[in-house]
């Protein structure tokens, strides 16, 4: 893979900060270093001295005094060693990414830890977009998004979807407007990315099949783009097994896939990490050592901590609780939308994620339904509009969350 096509002149200028680069040589020094280059505070002067933080079923996490000393102090911008190493695995073992054992500039698989998805994800579009720039993604979808590429100045162009996410054969009409001569000449205009949420899809509940994957994939080697995969909900799927990833058909390395703990693990915590080609994780390894610098270093010894405990084989069961969970959740929600909307709205069930995608019949606007009428009865749902590339476009859709409520309160 050429990469250097895709990376906007500000990314591609960007170098290793001096001090960042420091500080993980201090981290990885012997304890009898005496370092005088360093800015890094004193952590014995730091209030915070130890903590125990109970986990459920019994168990607790333990951060002794040296660890809390670490835990409050500055640490590397790709994130801590031991969390990146049980995330690498992590991801060896789910995914088995062709890029494993590839070259570093054939794309060879990498990690970093972000301050949830959504960091990752605008340092990811602020690489790769330049003014003009053509974009691809299936709307409607998940407004934070759409929020960090409309400053960008991208055209972004819709692929239409059903519940079964992005339809391969709208695409391939979308990219018949290239040449064969367009890809090998490298035409500015080609687009940069494919975009997509897919499993449980941010409104619409859709999920991409695996043979649709398949199709895109080939479709995406033939037009020379990316895959932006943009994954919060892969743990969320109701069905196993899950579906296979883009990460696991990436013989190009062309996909940049995001992950989030946020809703399995803590929301607050703000963990998240890239998987992608290393060239490219690089990139954005350097604009987070001048930005965020890096994730919070105590948030990430609590999940490490967490994950060394439990193994992958732990997770997955705390994984399967919280499917079963939701899976009830969504199962309440089906439920009470067939009794009091059947013949008001029409949906389809959602096989992953927190949500339900509601077309109300005989409203082609839902905005005002929502804003006031619904508001007035104390029942808050978000307006379809919301996800529109154009936000200020009419929309005969809902958004109904089945993460909060309590069965009871469906019903009501």
């Amino acid at each position: 893979m050429n990469y250097s096509r895709f990376i906007t002149a500000v990314s591609a200028s960007r170098k290793p900060s001096p001090i960042r680069l420091l500080t993980e040589l201090m981290q990885k020094s012997p304890p009898s270093l005496i370092s005088l280059a360093g800015g890094a505070p004193n952590p014995n002067v730091f209030p915070f001295k130890r903590a125990t933080v109970a986990i459920g079923h019994g168990s607790a996490l333990e951060i002794g005094e040296d660890l809390m000393k670490r835990a409050l102090q500055y640490s590397a911008s790709a994130g801590i060693p031991e969390l990146l190493s049980w995330l690498k695995d992590f991801q060896l073992h789910l995914h088995n990414p062709p890029t494993a054992n590839y070259s570093p500039e054939q794309g060879q698989m990498e990690v970093c830890v972000t301050t949830g998805s959504q960091e990752g994800l605008c340092k990811v579009f602020e690489m790769l977009i330049n003014p003009g720039d053509n974009v691809l993604l299936d709307a409607p979808t998940y407004s934070g998004t759409l929020a960090a590429l409309r400053p960008l100045g991208c055209n972004i162009i819709n692929v239409p979807s059903d519940q079964h996410g992005i339809i391969p054969k709208a695409l391939k009409e979308i990219l018949s407007t290239w040449t064969s001569e367009d890809v090998k000449n490298h035409n500015h205009h080609l687009p940069k990315f494919l975009y997509t949420i897919p499993n449980g899809c941010n409104p619409t509940g859709n999920s991409l099949t695996a043979e649709r994957k398949k199709e895109i994939y080939q479709l995406a080697r033939k037009y020379d783009f990316l895959i932006i995969e943009d994954d919060p909900y892969y743990f969320l799927q109701f069905e196993k097994p899950w579906a296979p990833s883009f990460l696991s058909m990436d013989v190009d390395g062309r996909v940049i896939r995001t992950d989030s703990f946020s809703k399995v693990l803590s929301s607050g915590l703000r963990i998240g990490f890239l998987t992608g080609p290393k060239p490219l994780i690089d990139r954005v390894v350097l604009h987070i050592q001048v930005s965020t610098m890096h994730t919070s270093t105590f948030t990430q010894i609590m999940i490490s901590q967490l994950l060394q405990q439990w193994g992958e084989k732990g997770f997955l069961e705390h994984i399967d609780r919280v499917v079963e969970f939701y899976r009830a959740q969504r199962d309440a929600m089906l439920i009470a939308a067939d009794k009091w909307l059947k013949d008001l709205a029409e949906w389809h069930p959602p096989a992953a994620g927190m949500f339900l995608w509601m077309k109300i019949k005989g409203v082609p606007d839902t905005q005002q339904l929502i804003m006031e009428k619904a508001l007035q009865k104390e029942v808050l749902l978000v307006p379809g509009g919301a996800f529109n590339i154009n936000s200020s476009e009419p929309s005969s859709y809902v958004r109904a969350s089945f993460s909060l409520s309590s069965p009871a309160q469906m019903d009501l």
